[in-house]
C-alpha cells in the first residue's frame, strides 16, 4: 500500500485502544470485538480477523458496519492472544493488516496485535506522570549538615563540578550529600512540575553515590534519613494522593552486602550467588556487583517470594511503596544457559499483588523487552528502544556532545518518516497494552540530558509535547524542566540548582507543567488510540482517538509550510511556541520548531 503523507488517514487502522478494541483484559474464554477503521473510497470486499488456537492459524469472517467501519468476533483461546487481518479487495488483491502497518506480502508474526487477559497494570500508573529522583544529587535537607562523611566518599560541595568519566575512581564516590527530606522539602517543586508519582533511584546503604551495590534490603541507607526518613516521604506523597516507586536491584548485590561476605565465607549463602573457584559472575565485569542465582530456592523465598522477601516487606506499611522499578531487569535470572528471568518477573509481580492493591512492576531494559512484558511479569518497560532512540535521533543537533549509552557512535539524525517507522514496529512488537504501560523516556539517570541531545530550547519543549502526546507515560528525570544538561548518565546526574533560579528554564518548566495538566484533563491523551495523519521529514502529525473525544498533535522540528487535513475543526489547547490559532482544516504554518494539540469538535 501506499505511504505518501497525503494517504495516511486514508490508510485501514486498528490498535488497541477502546475505539478498536471491546476489552482490553478479557477473560480466558471470551470473544471480544474488534473494529477496523477504513477509508470509505477503499475497495474492500471482504476482511477477515486470523487468530491462532494453541498456535494454529483461524479465520473468522468480519463485517461491514457503518460507513468506513469493520467489525468481528476475537475468540480470546490464550492468555496473550495473537491477530491480524486480511483484507481482500474487489480487484482480488490482498494485503495484511499488522500492528506495524498494511503490507502487501505474507510476513512473520512478529507484528501481529495482542490482546492480554492477564490484569492491566493500575490506573494511576498508566495515567500519572513520573519524577525520578537521583536522592545524593536532589536536595540536602538541614539534618544533612549534621551526618559525617562515609569512609568510602570523595566529599563534594553542592556547586562543584560532577566528575562523570568513566575511568576516573572518583565517579561513583563523589558524594554530594542529598537525602529523604530534601525530597520532602521539594515536593510543592514535583507537584508544579505536574508529576504525581515519585520514583527514587535506590535507597538501601551501598559504598557508592548511585546505591546499586545495596549492603543491604533490611534498612534504608542513614546518609539518606535512615529507616524514618523514607516512612516521612512515604506519608508525605501518600498525603498528596501521589504513589511512591522504589528500585531495587533483583540481578546483584553489592559486594559489601551480608549475604555476599557471608557467601564469601563458605556459609549458607554461597549458593546464593555464581561462584567459580575464588572468582564470581558480576554485572558486566564489575567486581562490586555480584551476581544473583534466582536457580536457588533459597534465594527467592528471601528476596522475591512471599510476604517476608524483600520485594514483599517493603510495600506493606510502614513503608508503603507502592511499586518497584527493577534494575536490570532484562538480566534478572539470565546467565549463559540459564534463563529463569519469567519466573522471576512472574514471582515479582505476584508477591507484589498479594502485599498491596493496585502494585505496579516495571523492568529496565534498553533494547528489545518484547519477550519479556504484556504476560503475568513486568508490567511495561523503560521504553529507550520504542521512545527515546527514535524520538533523540528526530531531534538530535547535528552538533550535540550527548553520548547514548551502549552505543559506540552518536545517534543517527533521522527524517520523521524513518521515526515513525520505528515508533510503529516498536509499538507493534511490544502490543498496544506494554506500550502504554512503558515509559516515555527522553533523559535518565542513565542517559545523557535531552537539553544536551538537543541543544535548542525550543526543541526541547518540542520532545517534551511528544513524551506527553505519545501512547506512554511520561517519565521525566529530575532537573530536565529546568534545563539541565549532561552528555552521558554521570554528567546528567548534576545536583539540582535550587539556589540558583537564575539559570532555571521558567519557560520549559512551565510548558512541563501545562502538558501535565493537558494529559490528565484528556484522556485521549492517556488512554486514546493513535492513527498517524501527516509525516514527512520535519513533522510528525497524528491524532489520538477516544470514544469521547480526539485530539489532533503535530510536532514541527523545522519551520515548514501549513499542512491541510481531512478533519474537522477544533479548538487550540496547547502550542509550545506560543502560537493561538486554532485548526481549520489545515496545521498553520511553522516558523520555528514546535508542538500543537487541538481538540477537535
Amino acid at each position: 500500500m501506499t505511504d505518501q503523507p497525503g494517504d495516511l488517514l486514508s490508510q485501514p487502522h486498528h490498535d488497541g485502544s477502546p475505539l478498536y478494541l471491546s476489552d482490553e483484559a478479557p477473560a480466558l474464554g471470551s470473544t471480544v470485538t474488534v473494529s477496523v477503521r477504513t477509508s470509505a473510497d477503499d475497495p474492500i470486499g471482504r476482511m477477515w480477523v486470523r487468530t491462532t488456537f494453541d498456535a494454529e492459524p483461524t479465520y473468522h469472517e468480519m463485517s461491514r458496519q457503518e460507513p468506513g467501519w469493520w467489525r468481528g468476533g476475537l475468540p480470546v483461546r490464550n492468555p496473550v492472544t495473537h491477530y491480524r487481518f486480511l483484507l481482500e479487495r474487489t480487484d482480488g488483491t490482498q494485503t495484511w493488516l499488522t500492528a506495524a502497518g498494511e503490507v502487501s506480502y505474507d510476513g512473520s508474526d512478529t507484528f501481529d496485535f495482542k490482546v492480554v487477559s492477564y490484569d492491566p497494570a493500575p490506573d494511576w500508573a498508566r495515567d500519572g506522570v513520573v519524577y525520578q529522583i537521583f536522592p545524593d544529587r536532589f536536595a540536602r535537607s538541614a539534618q544533612a549538615d549534621t551526618r559525617e562523611t562515609p569512609h568510602w566518599a570523595v566529599p563534594a560541595t553542592w556547586d562543584d563540578t560532577v566528575v562523570f568519566e568513566g575511568a576516573d575512581p572518583r565517579t561513583p564516590l563523589q558524594f554530594f550529600g542529598g537525602d529523604l527530606d530534601g525530597v520532602v522539602d521539594h515536593l510543592d517543586h514535583v507537584e508544579e512540575v505536574g508529576a504525581d508519582i515519585v520514583y527514587t533511584t535506590p535507597v538501601f546503604p551501598g559504598e557508592s553515590n548511585h546505591r546499586y551495590n545495596a549492603s543491604t534490603f533490611e534498612h534504608v541507607d542513614p546518609l539518606l534519613g535512615g529507616d524514618e526518613a523514607y516512612q516521612r516521604l512515604s506519608r508525605a506523597v501518600h498525603d498528596r494522593g501521589w504513589r511512591l516507586l522504589g528500585d531495587l536491584t533483583s540481578n546483584h548485590t553489592g559486594d559489601t552486602h551480608e549475604w555476599f561476605r557471608q557467601a564469601r565465607q563458605g556459609g549458607q549463602t554461597r549458593d546464593w550467588y555464581y561462584f567459580q573457584g575464588e572468582g564470581y559472575e558480576t554485572w558486566m565485569g564489575h567486581h562490586t556487583l555480584p551476581k544473583l542465582n534466582h536457580a536457588n530456592d533459597e534465594l527467592r523465598r528471601v528476596m522475591i517470594e512471599g510476604a517476608d522477601s524483600v520485594v514483599g516487606r517493603w510495600l506493606r506499611p510502614p513503608y508503603d511503596v507502592d511499586g518497584w522499578r527493577i534494575d536490570v531487569a532484562n538480566m534478572t535470572g539470565r546467565l549463559g544457559d540459564i534463563d529463569v528471568n519469567h519466573d522471576v518477573a512472574r514471582i515479582i509481580r505476584a508477591t507484589a499483588a498479594e502485599q498491596r492493591e493496585a502494585t505496579f512492576v516495571i523492568g529496565e531494559h534498553n533494547h528489545d523487552a518484547s519477550s519479556d512484558i504484556d504476560g503475568d511479569g513486568w508490567h511495561g518497560t523503560m521504553n529507550y528502544s520504542g521512545f527515546s532512540w527514535p524520538i533523540w535521533s528526530w531531534l538530535r543537533a547535528e552538533a550535540t556532545e550527548a553520548r547514548p549509552f551502549g552505543r559506540p557512535v552518536a545517534v543517527a539524525k533521522r527524517p520523521g518518516g524513518l521515526v515513525r517507522r520505528s515508533l510503529d514496529e516498536w509499538r507493534a512488537r511490544y502490543g498496544w497494552r506494554a506500550t502504554t504501560q512503558s515509559w516515555n523516556i527522553l533523559s535518565s539517570h542513565d542517559s545523557a540530558r535531552i537539553r544536551t541531545m538537543v541543544g535548542d530550547p525550543a526543541v526541547h519543549r518540542l520532545a517534551a509535547g511528544l513524551q506527553f502526546t505519545l501512547p506512554g507515560v511520561p517519565m521525566l528525570f529530575a532537573g530536565d524542566e529546568l534545563g539541565l544538561e549532561g552528555v552521558n548518565g554521570e554528567d546528567s546526574r548534576r545536583p539540582m540548582p535550587w539556589h540558583r533560579r537564575e539559570e532555571w528554564d521558567t519557560a520549559t518548566l512551565q510548558t512541563y507543567g501545562a502538558l501535565a495538566a493537558l494529559r490528565r484533563r484528556h484522556v485521549a491523551l492517556r488512554r486514546g488510540g493513535l492513527r498517524w495523519a501527516y509525516v514527512d521529514d520535519d513533522s510528525l502529525v497524528f491524532v489520538r482517538e477516544h470514544p469521547e473525544e480526539t485530539v489532533l498533535v503535530a510536532a514541527r522540528r523545522a519551520a515548514g509550510p501549513a499542512i491541510a487535513l481531512d478533519l474537522p475543526a477544533g479548538d487550540l489547547l496547547l502550542s509550545t511556541a506560543g502560537d493561538e490559532r486554532g485548526f481549520d482544516g489545515s496545521v498553520p504554518d511553522a516558523e520555528s520548531p514546535a508542538l500543537s494539540l487541538w481538540r477537535l469538535s
